[in-house]
């Protein structure tokens, strides 16, 4: 159900970017708003609060987010408290930037590696993701495992490539279980 609510609200302020030619502003702002509840943990508590009134949960989101937000995302943000669905504000602006992303060819890129690359190391993976798939541009997360043992391991939305030495020892110890001594 949370998945066909954020959905569904972030293809409405989708649109609303691409009729009202805001899609840039309004990305940004919902990397700005995402940011701002995810480190206010208070401020979803307060918005679910059952004791509290409905014009006063709008009234706090006009008064956080006017300065900071169009007005055309405030009242989008009214609009979810409105029909109570403040609890799934986090997951619409996830799939809300993850749609912009998409329509800009930006791709998110996740690399595991044993050890940290160089910079050029990092450039090349960067180029050869860019020759091989649709995106444009990358925004790339580098982290380090040392259980991987060597290779590497790219995660590109649910796209995975496991590269890793020790992807291909199991590969390996899978298939000589399979072999039967006669």
């Amino acid at each position: 159900m949370a998945k066909l609510v954020s959905k569904t609200y972030g293809d409405a302020l989708f649109e609303l970017a691409l009729e009202e030619n805001k899609l840039d502003l309004l990305f940004e702002e919902s990397k700005v708003i995402k940011e701002v509840f995810q480190s206010n943990s208070e401020l979803i508590k307060l918005l679910n609060h059952p004791k509290i009134d409905k014009d006063e949960k709008i009234k706090v989101i006009e008064d956080i987010f006017s300065d900071r937000a169009s007005k055309d995302f405030v009242g989008f943000l009214t609009v979810i408290v409105r029909k109570e669905r403040q609890n799934d504000i986090l997951n619409i602006l996830d799939y809300f930037i993850s749609v912009v992303k998409e329509y800009k060819k930006i791709g998110v890129a996740y690399v595991t590696t044993a050890i940290e690359l160089s910079d050029e190391s990092k450039k090349n993976v960067l180029d050869k993701l860019l020759a091989t798939t649709h995106y444009e541009t990358f925004e790339m997360n580098y982290t380090v495992n040392k259980d991987i043992i060597g290779g590497m391991i790219i995660r590109i939305g649910d796209r995975v490539v496991d590269t890793s030495i020790s992807h291909k020892i199991d590969k390996l110890s899978r298939e000589l279980y399979k072999i039967q001594l006669v």
